[in-house]
């Protein structure tokens, strides 16, 4: 397992951050997404093997958030 921290722009409530863990949760590969609001971040524990930086900011970009 690798850990990861990715910044999310666009997220304005508890909703946003609820909607952020959550397609990050879904994706294959990720074992957990831990999502501030404060720190604009999310913090993703997965398998390298499985998944990739790159789908990680495709979710959250298709979620309607920005990542980096």
């Amino acid at each position: 397992m690798e850990t990861t921290t990715l910044k999310v722009e666009g997220m304005s409530c508890g909703g946003c951050v609820k909607s952020v863990t959550n397609v990050l949760s879904a994706l294959p590969g990720v074992a957990k997404a831990e999502v501030s609001l404060e720190q604009k971040s999310a913090r993703v524990e997965f398998e390298p093997g499985r998944v990739t930086r790159e789908d990680m900011k495709r979710v959250i970009v298709d979620a309607g958030f920005e990542a980096e």
